[in-house]
């Protein structure tokens, strides 16, 4: 990001180092900070910074977001798949370091992948009825998902949440909620079997 400032935006190097750095440490960490409008960055740059909501911090972090750790797992458990391809008969272990990750973990693992994606796809289509375009609907919902805190366009960093509809603000507020408590736990609690 900061290489894609200094060629495009026309800002000295370090300038470009600082902002870069720091919106990338302050988006992964899920801190909310923001020390430049990032809405006027070239689109490569944008990119990345959405991207990048995604994958919040560590996983023993309070950073909101997947988590690196859970995306480390997405990666290596395709990698194995793509590797059963050529050799069926494999059996290999996913593992972090030394240490071999319980095939438990990894299918909870997958399975909250696969519904953060859900959640935020199923979202950011409600959050565009509202009339947001699909940067801002998109956006609105990552950021708010996974704690972020500024996303794009209507609801960048130099912008609030002011303009969305009051129900488009109960649904972000809800996504924050479910981001901050791990999606889990809050499902777990609305299922009706839960209630038994």
């Amino acid at each position: 990001i900061s290489g894609n400032l200094y060629l495009y935006s026309g800002v000295n190097i370090f300038t470009s180092l600082r902002e870069g750095l720091f919106q990338v440490v302050s988006i992964i960490t899920t801190t909310g900070y923001a020390t430049a409008d990032f809405n006027v960055w070239h689109p490569f740059s944008r990119t990345l910074l959405f991207l990048l909501m995604f994958a919040g911090g560590s996983g023993g972090s309070t950073a909101g977001a997947i988590k690196q750790i859970r995306l480390l797992i997405l990666l290596k458990y395709i990698y194995r798949e793509l590797y059963k391809i050529v050799q069926p008969a494999a059996v290999i272990p996913i593992k972090i370091g030394k240490k071999i990750i319980p095939e438990q973990l990894v299918s909870n693992t997958l399975s909250f992948l696969a519904l953060y994606l859900l959640i935020f796809i199923s979202s950011s289509l409600i959050m565009s009825t509202f009339g947001l375009d699909m940067v801002s609907a998109f956006s609105s919902v990552a950021a708010t998902l996974g704690n972020v805190g500024p996303g794009l366009e209507m609801v960048g960093p130099t912008n609030t949440y002011s303009e969305i509809a009051t129900l488009g603000k109960i649904i972000l507020s809800f996504l924050m909620m479910l981001g901050r408590l791990e999606i889990f736990t809050v499902v777990v609690l609305l299922l009706p079997t839960y209630k038994n």
